[in-house]
């Protein structure tokens, strides 16, 4: 595995870490960890960091949404038009061209139902080339990005025997 290959995966695990420890888990020097990681910026592979948030471990509201989406395509709109326009909006996280029964799977995040249901019936719907929407509320999160969020201590229900 190369050294891009290496920080990539360092960064994924824990982008918080310190280049130094960075380095020595690496075997890299210091120098080399800060100056890849600055190239793996600059050439748009490293996007961004985001902190993964337990939602229910706070008191603020917030609803999560997956949204299948079927697309008509014609000889001047492409797949990649109709995601660049409905990327734009800040309620989705994430989009996705898939294979199977639909084209889209989109991510959405807002403060509740309601404007999750607003949303994709008001702006997504409306799209031209969208044909069908498909909204999966999100109940409950047990892993996100590679990260548990349940410690598995929270289960106070009795357990059942017959």
């Amino acid at each position: 595995m190369d050294a891009s290959r290496k920080l990539l995966e360092a960064l994924r695990e824990n982008a918080r870490t310190e280049s130094e420890n960075l380095a020595r888990q690496l075997g890299m020097s210091q120098e080399e960890v800060e100056d890849g990681i600055a190239t793996l910026e600059d050439e748009g592979i490293v996007r961004g960091y985001q902190a993964i948030v337990d939602w229910e471990r706070t008191d603020q509201e917030r609803a999560q949404a997956a949204v299948e989406l079927n697309v008509t395509l014609d000889r001047e709109t492409g797949y990649e038009e109709i995601a660049m326009r409905i990327a734009r909006f800040p309620q989705v996280t994430d989009l996705r061209l898939v294979s199977g029964d639909f084209d889209f799977l989109m991510q959405v995040e807002a403060d509740t139902v309601r404007e999750i249901s607003r949303f994709v019936s008001e702006k997504v719907a409306p799209v031209p080339e969208v044909t069908q929407t498909v909204t999966h509320f999100v109940m409950d999160t047990y892993k996100e990005r590679g990260i548990e969020l349940r410690d598995g201590h929270d289960d106070d229900r009795l357990s059942v025997s017959p």
